[in-house]
This record gives C-alpha cells, structure tokens and sequence, in this order.
C-alpha cells in the first residue's frame, strides 16, 4: 500500500512537471510514462487517467490553499482580534506560502484547472469563489470600520488574488529574494492598496 501510494506521488510530481512545462493539453500520457521511465500501460495500474493525475494535484493544491487561510485567519483572530489589516497580511501571506513551496503545483492549479472534467471543473470553480469570498467579505468588513480605503471588495479581492497568483509564474526557488521576503513584499504592496482611494 505504502509502495502504491509512493509510486502514485511520483507520477503526480512528474505530471506536475510536465504540465507546467507543457500545460495539461500538450502533455501525454507517453510523455509522463517515458519520464519515469516505465511503459505508457503500466501506469494505469495506479492512475485511472490522465485527468486522475491533474485532479489530484488541482484538489491537493486547493486543500492546502484552503487549509493555510483557515489556519492563517485563526491565528490573526486569536492574535489580534477583530483587526482586518493583520487578518488580510496573514491570508496574504499564507497564500503567498502555499505558491512558494511547490510553484509547480500552484501554477498547475492556476493555469490547467480548467481542463478538468465538467464536474471537478465545477467543484473546483465552486471552492476558488469561496476561497475568493473570504478576502471579500475581509476587505467590506475592513472598509465598514475605516481599516481600509472606500472600493469595491470584489474587485479589490479579485486583484489581490491576480498578484498573489502571478507568483506561480515568475517565483523560482533560490532566486533573488526568499519566499518570506516575497511574502512581505506582497503584504505590503497589498497593505498600500487598500489603503488608499486612489493615486
């Protein structure tokens, strides 16, 4: 079973390779068999499909999105309650992380997602709105107590969430800046933009 699971991991590490290389619609199944160097038909011994492989690493990706938030925002309440400012640093922040640890699985949850099927296409799409409503609803609470600038929440949560998801294209381990100095970067550029009306 161990061995199963381990075998399954590799295939989704290497697919997640080959899909940000590539992207989901230029990879073939042959392709990830020759990278792992086993027979195109052996691996369907432990994935169903190709589609199996993205909706593994798409569904895994958004748990951890998810997950970061959820423990990024207690922690912000338990340390400074009812404050929207370090609420929104620490979901910046943690989603800043989730990217920054495994690019290649965030860029294949932000660029492939939509080639799953209809269903997991819609139950994704379902979670990333929710997943988006929390800096919503953060940034109107924000607003209603002057924490930040008079805008529009959706679109204010809609580019917070266009930058923070860049990272997965240009982010490269070992580059310039460490991820918690990305990660402060991004805090304050978005901490700035909220508090202004305008430029």
């Amino acid at each position: 079973m161990v061995e199963q699971l381990s075998r399954r991991r590799a295939i989704e590490d290497v697919a997640r390779d080959l899909f940000r290389a590539n992207g989901y619609a230029g990879t073939s199944v042959r392709e990830i068999a020759r990278a792992l160097s086993v027979q195109g038909a052996s691996l369907y011994a432990h994935v169903t499909s190709k589609e199996a492989v993205l909706w593994a690493i798409v569904d895994r990706t958004a748990t951890r999105f998810e997950q970061a938030a959820n423990v990024a925002g207690a922690r912000a309440e338990l340390e400074h309650p009812g404050e929207p400012v370090h609420a929104m640093a620490a979901l910046v922040r943690a989603h800043a992380n989730v990217v920054t640890e495994d690019v290649g699985a965030a860029s294949v949850f932000v660029h492939e997602w939509r080639s799953l099927g209809p269903e997991r296409r819609a139950s994704i799409l379902e979670r990333r709105d929710a997943y988006e409503g929390r800096f919503r609803l953060l940034i109107a609470d924000g607003i209603s107590v002057g924490a930040f600038g008079i805008t529009d929440p959706a679109i204010a949560s809609t580019v917070i969430l266009t930058a923070l998801n860049g990272l997965a294209t240009w982010y490269e381990p070992g580059g310039r800046l460490s991820p918690d100095r990305i990660a402060d970067h991004m805090v304050g550029l978005v901490g700035r933009m909220l508090a202004c009306e305008s430029i």
